[in-house]
């Protein structure tokens, strides 16, 4: 597969660097010129913020600059320069039912007339524990406002109730900004992430790692005997995308309940997948299971439930334990305009007609990517979760983190994001994932499939 030794010889992907850096130039070139206000906004960072933007990851977007939003809709994003961009980045997962959906739009007018937040239960509240039962499975919710804070709270009651200190995670993993998931396998051994900021601490010392897939592996590690919870995301994503092989997700359900050790499933992406997510769709059977950014159709939000067993440990633990801070909520989570937006979501937007168009048209995205791969003879491949479709400049599938980290090209799947962009179409900044919403429509899919075959075509009319 695609890795080291080839880009050090200047090819990437298939594709020698050369044309990669002329056609990443000339797209940047493109893009600049036609966002003069965007330019005057953004080329110089704006002032008041650390480093010219509101949150760091605003300058991480391949483009030369980022564009300022004038407005979206729908499956839609316009900039302040009348640019009016097909949107399947749809806000790294966060919208992605789309921008605004009419119900949770109504939701939050209503809600705003009622008060925004008052640390107490709205009549929405009362709804929306059984929703969530029903809709995911497990019996006991909590409300939290992010997927990062519902799986750190998810992990403390974990280490609760089994007594245990360490989790495990898959090299490659990503949970958001989890302390203990920030870890990697190098050479066969783990090690604290690169890049980590102020990071004091040997994070090595209370997570243990694996490669995805490896259940071997994974039977090693659990049978230390001090390993409290295994969390996971059905398929890793935010990377290069890897696929459960055939059986894994079986086994690691046996080799957890063999070991005492609880399971936690992460459906923050893969709930791209159906309206239960992944875990549904697929008769798995977490212990704990956190689900954020688009439960509440862009309104910040996240959930983690828990399984009868479970939640009655946790009520013996609490009786126990020492009185004080659990270490467990933020002031703003569990509020009223949350309750509305996510009861609006689950009722109305995550619907079964919903998810029938977004597989339709995933579909439709995956064969038209991959095709144009073939026909232009590259050394790439095609991965989709639901409506979750990523291509990746190298072959496939992959197996795990490892050879999702050797697959991943950012030069090349840089200039294709710019090139993208300036063709009408906008995908996730830091990978290549494409996602397709319930307003999205077949011709914003075919006008994707033409803009990449167009890229593509350039990028090796002289190989």
């Amino acid at each position: 597969m695609a890795g080291a030794p080839e880009q050090a010889a200047g090819v990437i992907g298939g594709i020698a660097r050369t044309r990669i850096d002329a056609l990443r130039a000339r797209e940047a070139k493109m893009y600049a010129h036609a966002r003069p206000q965007s330019r005057k906004a953004m080329a110089e960072g704006v002032s008041g913020y650390l480093a010219g933007v509101p949150m760091h990851w605003m300058r991480d977007w391949p483009m030369p600059f980022a564009f300022v939003v004038e407005k979206a809709s729908g499956a839609t994003i316009t900039d302040i320069d009348g640019h009016r961009l097909d949107d399947f980045c749809l806000g790294d997962t966060g919208s992605m039912f789309s921008h605004s959906p009419a119900p949770v739009a109504r939701a939050i007018r209503r809600q705003a007339r009622r008060g925004l937040t008052y640390m107490l239960p709205s009549t929405d509240a009362l709804v929306l524990g059984d929703l969530l039962a029903r809709r995911f499975g497990l019996p006991s919710w909590q409300i939290a406002t992010t997927a990062t804070d519902a799986n750190r709270f998810a992990l403390r009651v974990a280490r609760a109730v089994t007594g245990r200190p360490k989790i495990l995670v898959f090299n490659g993993c990503y949970h958001g900004s989890v302390d203990e998931t920030m870890v990697n396998l190098r050479h066969g051994r783990p090690v604290n992430r690169p890049g980590l900021a102020g990071e004091f601490r040997d994070l090595t010392e209370t997570t243990r790692i694996v490669e995805f897939n490896d259940l071997d592996a994974l039977d090693a590690a659990l049978g230390e005997g001090d390993v409290a919870c295994v969390i996971t995301e059905p398929v890793l994503t935010n990377s290069c995308m890897v696929l459960p092989q055939p059986g894994f997700h079986d086994g690691l359900r046996d080799l957890t309940r063999k070991h005492g050790t609880l399971l936690l499933i992460d459906e923050t992406h893969t709930i791209s997948t159906a309206p239960g997510g992944y875990t549904r769709a697929f008769g798995l059977e977490p212990d704990l299971f956190v689900l954020g950014k688009p439960v509440a159709g862009g309104v910040p939000a996240s959930v983690w439930g828990m399984s009868a067993d479970v939640a009655e440990r946790w009520t013996a633990y609490e009786q126990t334990k020492e009185p004080g801070y659990s270490g467990m909520g933020t002031t703003l989570s569990a509020n009223p305009l949350q309750f509305a937006a996510m009861r609006a979501t689950l009722e109305e937007v995550m619907t079964e007609k919903a998810y029938a168009h977004m597989d339709k048209l995933a579909e439709r995205l995956e064969l038209g990517l991959r095709a144009a791969i073939e026909r232009h003879g590259l050394p790439w491949h095609v991965a989709r979760v639901g409506a979750r479709v990523e291509f990746i400049c190298a072959p496939g599938p992959l197996r795990n983190g490892a050879e999702a980290e050797l697959a991943h090209a950012p030069e090349l799947e840089a200039a294709i994001h710019v090139g993208l962009v300036n063709r009408g179409c906008l995908i996730a900044p830091f990978h290549n994932m494409m996602l397709i919403s319930p307003a999205t429509k077949k011709k914003q899919v075919d006008r994707l499939v033409e803009a990449f075959d167009e890229i593509v075509r350039e990028l090796t009319s002289h190989v």
